[in-house]
């Protein structure tokens, strides 16, 4: 069964930093572009930043942009979030996932192009 595994997550004050790291599981996912989302309780699964496979291209939600920096390690199977000034209004459960549209950037944004998702790690910011 593929899977995707995130792992990171943890409380932190507001102005603090998290890294949070997504692994595949039962297979490879080259050539797939990757991508963060959020969904805080009660609220639409939301686009946070995505990676294409070569890492050449990045984007990221307007809420983030600055604060957060999405990244990967091919060699290592891995995909990061880095994520610093956090505030309350990031607190949410973080999703990974992939996408097999690489070439296309438009797609990086909408969660229907993601094939493959993880069960999500938990970042609770407080105040």
């Amino acid at each position: 069964q593929v899977q995707l595994v995130e792992s990171g997550g943890g409380l932190v004050q507001a102005g603090g930093s998290l890294r949070v790291s997504c692994v595949p599981s039962g297979r490879t996912f080259s050539g797939y572009a990757m991508g963060w989302f959020r969904q805080a309780p009660g609220k639409e699964r939301d686009f946070v930043a995505a990676i294409s496979w070569s890492g050449s291209t990045t984007v990221y939600a307007d809420s983030v942009k600055g604060r957060f920096t999405i990244s990967r390690d091919n060699a290592k199977n891995t995909v990061y979030l880095q994520m610093n000034s956090l505030k309350p209004e990031d607190t949410a459960v973080y999703y990974c996932a992939a996408n097999p549209l690489d070439y296309s950037r438009r797609s990086y944004y909408n969660p229907q192009n993601y094939l493959y998702w993880g069960q999500g790690t938990q970042v609770t910011v407080s105040s």
